[in-house]
């Protein structure tokens, strides 16, 4: 029996590479959406699938959780290249049945690639893998349920169990299932935005009340300047392209700052559009600033600084009654900038200073700015006192709670936003905490849970014994992937709720369930018919989302269904009509309204074309702090020295990939094709190295002592600052330490990895 292994093979599949695309979508976006989609189902399902995608009343796209316009919408394509590459991996025809288990034990089965598991297809019965069992095997649901709820009342307290989620999992399944985790006994609900935007959450709860965004779609038009860090929408949120360039056209000025060139940020081909057809595009970015790895917080204090010694001159760069009336310790911050030195933070980010004026000019000259963000700034040890110096700058010109303005943190997974606003929370607000113990008549407990980091440690120490994942793929998202997946084999159940098969199915517990569910773009048909989900997007809107395909097996329930089996089997004092819920998802929305602030009318609301707004004080230049009053913070910087021979490494996306789902082998905008395990490295680096292109080396971190390696990586000559190395998630999630994370949210550093570089034998 070969060995169980819990990272991707480290077999290579042929690499080719070409130069970096200087545009993104077009006509090759389109050809590469058709082939994905019509290569995983035939063309009338898959005809039906794209025309629904992201209209109003249709299905909400998988993917990423960029807004939808209010107005009108493309009746020919409202989606981007990922979004149809998330369609076909969720809508494919493809079966993976009781038989093909039959056929691979779970030890075969991680010996395969994550892009080979995903493209065997859509799961379809329930499967046990019991103790001692080489082979996962059909289980009825009620068995299923049945030894669930037997296990979790076994634990010791209930404080031995995490219940994790994935972002794509809808309001109605998340409320559902915070519900039950807080009737059973605890708050362990780690999810998601533990490892992507906590950081964002932490920084802006702090400073403006409110942990998500305040920005509209429409503000975009309306903007002056559109300052994008750490992000890369061209991969990641496409259909933010689309919004830029209808920004650039009513005159914004963009400023780009990332430490790779990408084409998304470059130029974008509207496929859709005429005038790009004939005319070749719309220029996005007017200032690229290609910053070290983690230079961001030097360069907005460097930015601050400038506006200051700008305001200093002339008294009208500030928005003085702003500052007065809705700030405080403006004062102290001010005295921390005076200390700055231009130089040093110049030197600190790696971008020359005079390259820093031209794009501080733009902030001094204009007032409608939106500072965009994704996992470039969210996964360092330094990310909230960087998020928190990216309100600073907005607060000083004013630039919160206006027409194009704000801030913008883009989401990654379609509804991480909404889960955490359902209630999904390890450290739960006391006012959601309140609402249930009055709505439901129990006392919900107190006491912090676990987060991802604490979860895995938990696990790892034998004070957690059961795991439970409501969607995702928790081993290959997670840091540390030996030391995560030891923890996952000391559980005694792992139990995962998908769609597909994926690694976290291989590194299990001594007994290991997969709970099969339907997708966004299945018939939900319950008792009392055909049901819908919502969600919340990046910008606060909840919307509906209905399924319009024949699910591919009769075996399959919902999230909520597959949540309240759990909840009927395991609590033994019932409160709650779970069937009821279950039967009509209207009564599940109802108890929403009367539990959570915001959700008033919420099924007549979320029926009406493009759903409502939430709540936003921010928006309205109202800042639900302790003070009422945004906040100016101090943040000291702490760069990162790096010794001989070390580098600072970044994990990041393939263009064929969303989160750790892998749809391909390409990343076509970066001209890498047909290969995963690659490292990019600057052309100086690999010279003093004495590494040639296509080399094979191991990566090693040595964080705490403990030695961690990735073997056989190819290296590829790439445009990046020196001493910064990127490569691909999950494939180098093993170099990532499970003690490094951000202070404050513990969302690990992810892009902020010190390794070094040997030649593999």
């Amino acid at each position: 029996m070969s060995k169980i292994n819990p990272q991707p093979p480290t077999d290579f599949t042929g690499i080719e590479t070409t130069e970096p695309a200087k545009e993104a979508a077009g006509f090759t976006a389109v050809f590469s959406s058709m082939k994905h989609v019509f290569g995983a189902m035939p063309v009338r399902r898959g005809l039906k699938s794209l025309l629904h995608l992201n209209q109003k009343g249709g299905v909400d796209c998988p993917s990423c959780a960029w807004p939808d316009p209010d107005g009108e919408r493309s009746k020919i394509a409202e989606y981007c290249e990922n979004g149809a590459k998330a369609i076909a991996e969720e809508a494919t025809t493809r079966k993976v049945t009781p038989v093909f288990f039959q056929k691979y034990s779970v030890a075969e089965l991680s010996q395969k690639s994550d892009y080979w598991l995903g493209q065997q297809g859509r799961l379809t019965h329930p499967l046990i893998v019991k103790e001692g069992s080489h082979h996962y095997e059909k289980i009825a649901w009620n068995d299923a349920f049945q030894l669930i709820g037997n296990q979790l009342n076994k634990l010791d307290s209930p404080d031995e169990a995490i219940f994790y989620t994935s972002g794509r999992t809808s309001n109605e399944a998340a409320f559902l299932y915070q519900l039950f985790i807080r009737m059973y006994g605890t708050n362990n609900m780690p999810d998601c935005s533990n490892m992507c935007h906590e950081s964002s959450g932490s920084a802006l709860g702090e400073t403006l009340g409110l942990g998500k965004g305040s920005v509209k779609l429409d503000d975009f038009e309306k903007a002056e300047v559109i300052m994008i860090l750490g992000q890369n929408p061209g991969t990641n949120h496409p259909r933010m392209l689309s919004a830029l360039e209808k920004a650039k056209r009513a005159g914004a000025k963009i400023i780009s700052v990332n430490p790779l060139i990408e084409a998304g940020l470059l130029k974008f081909k509207h496929p859709q559009e005429m005038r790009d057809v004939v005319l070749g595009g719309e220029k996005l970015t007017d200032i690229y600033l290609q910053i070290r790895i983690n230079g961001d917080l030097a360069l907005l204090k460097a930015f601050n600084k400038i506006l200051f010694e700008a305001e200093k001159r002339t008294g009208e760069v500030f928005d003085k009654d702003f500052l007065i009336n809705q700030t405080e310790n403006y004062e102290n911050y001010i005295k921390s900038l005076e200390s700055e030195s231009l130089e040093q933070l110049s030197a600190e980010c790696g971008i020359v200073l005079e390259e820093i004026r031209a794009a501080a000019e733009l902030l001094i000259q204009h007032k409608k700015i939106i500072v965009c963000w994704a996992m470039g700034l969210t996964q360092h040890k330094n990310s909230v006192p960087t998020i928190r110096e990216v309100v600073n700058l907005l607060l000083l010109k004013g630039s919160i709670g206006i027409e194009g303005g704000g801030t913008c943190p883009v989401r990654g997974h379609s509804n991480v936003q909404g889960d955490r606003t359902m209630g999904i929370y390890e450290k739960p607000p006391k006012v959601l905490l309140d609402n249930l113990q009055k709505v439901f008549g129990f006392e919900p407990p107190r006491k912090h849970g676990f987060d991802t980091v604490d979860a895995i440690k938990a696990m790892a120490e034998g004070k957690a014994k059961v795991f439970i994942g409501m969607g995702g793929n928790f081993l290959s998202a997670t840091p540390d992937t030996e030391f995560t997946a030891k923890a996952l084999q000391n559980c005694d159940l792992t139990v995962h709720v998908s769609t597909k098969l994926n690694r976290s199915h291989l590194i299990h517990g001594k007994t290991a369930l997969i709970l099969p569910t339907l997708g966004r773009t299945d018939l939900d048909m319950q008792a009392s018919g055909e049901q819908f989900v919502s969600v919340e997007d990046s910008m606060g809107v909840v919307h509906s989302s209905k399924g319009v395909l024949k699910p591919v097996s009769e075996h399959l329930l919902s999230e909520p269904a597959i949540v309240a089996g759990i909840a009927k089997a395991t609590l033994r004092n019932n409160i709650v009509d779970w069937d009821s819920l279950v039967a009509n998802y209207d009564n599940i929305r109802a108890l929403i309204e009367q539990s959570i602030a915001g959700f008033e009318n919420y099924n007549v609301r979320v029926r009406q074309d493009g759903g409502f707004y939430l709540p936003n004080p921010p928006r309205e230049r109202k800042f639900a702090t302790d003070t009422q009053k945004a906040k100016f913070t101090i943040n000291e910087l702490e760069s990162i020295k790096l010794k001989e021979g070390e580098y600072l490494m970044m994990t990041i996306r393939s263009h064929d990939q969303f989160n750790t789902t892998v749809y391909g082998l390409d990343d076509r905008y970066r001209g890498i094709y047909n290969e995963r395990r690659i490292i990019m490295m600057n052309e100086t680096d690999m010279q003093e190295a004495d590494l040639e292109k296509y080399q094979i080396v191991n990566l090693h971190n040595n964080h705490g002592g403990i030695e961690r390696v990735a073997e056989k990586f190819i290296v590829v000559p790439y445009n990046i600052p020196q001493k910064c190395v990127a490569t691909y998630f999950p494939e180098a999630n093993v170099l990532v330490p499970i003690d490094s994370y951000a202070d404050i949210s513990k969302t690990p550093t992810s892009k902020s990895v010190i390794i070094t570089i040997t030649k593999a034998p």
